[in-house]
């Protein structure tokens, strides 16, 4: 049976034109596509529900971030995947923050699109090398990961929750009342503690872990 897909994106040109190269999937099918998020919660007022939506982030009226969190309330089952034209940091934690189970950039080819969607089913979850998927597969879903039993300080764990939010080290350093050098010395810490090597890899492993703001 196909897995059902909803695309939200403002840009027709590119909705239609993600709708057109994933009628060619045999696993995959575009339902229908949507402006922004509230056209989608108009639409599901007479449509189904999708197992995936393929969500824009930036859109008037209702923004992938809103979008994201509503759907992770309301309709739980339903896989995001995020698209975006740019691959920063804080947009990927934000998304990730508000449900998204996959990240991808708009320039993507077919076949990685393809390739995305089909890992997505079948592992709960994609994305791509930059976005530290290596990382968000080695915590897992729903398995409790030795690294969980580490023994963290109380400052680690406070900062940690800090590393989910769209602060700079230097904002966070001030949340925490001390320099940003010391801000340093505890990402290090951690990098070090978990085997991680990015803010994205301590951000993902707090939401997958307990510690979020």
């Amino acid at each position: 049976m196909k897995r059902t897909i909803v695309i939200i994106d403002d840009h027709t040109l590119i909705a239609n034109a993600l709708s057109s190269i994933i009628s060619n999937f045999s696993q995959f099918e575009v339902l229908y596509t949507c402006e922004n998020g509230k056209d989608f919660q108009e639409k599901l007022k007479t449509k189904p529900v999708p197992n995936i939506v393929l969500l824009d982030i930036s859109m008037p009226v209702m923004d992938g971030f809103e979008t994201a969190s509503w759907l992770k309330e309301n309709h739980p089952n339903t896989s995001i995947m995020a698209l975006s034209m740019q691959d920063d940091e804080q947009s990927l934690i934000k998304m990730i923050k508000n449900g998204a189970k996959g990240y991808m950039l708009k320039n993507v080819h077919p076949t990685e699109l393809e390739k995305a969607l089909n890992t997505l089913v079948e592992k709960g979850h994609y994305f791509p090398e930059w976005a530290a998927s290596k990382i968000y597969t080695s915590i897992g879903d729903d398995s409790i990961d030795a690294k969980s039993k580490l023994v963290l300080s109380d400052r680690e764990v406070e900062f940690l929750k800090y590393t989910t939010s769209e602060m700079t080290y230097k904002e966070i350093s001030e949340k925490m009342f001390c320099s940003p050098r010391t801000v340093e010395n505890y990402r290090d810490s951690l990098f070090e503690k978990l085997e991680l090597k990015t803010r994205v890899g301590l951000a993902v492993y707090a939401l997958k872990n307990g510690y979020s703001e």
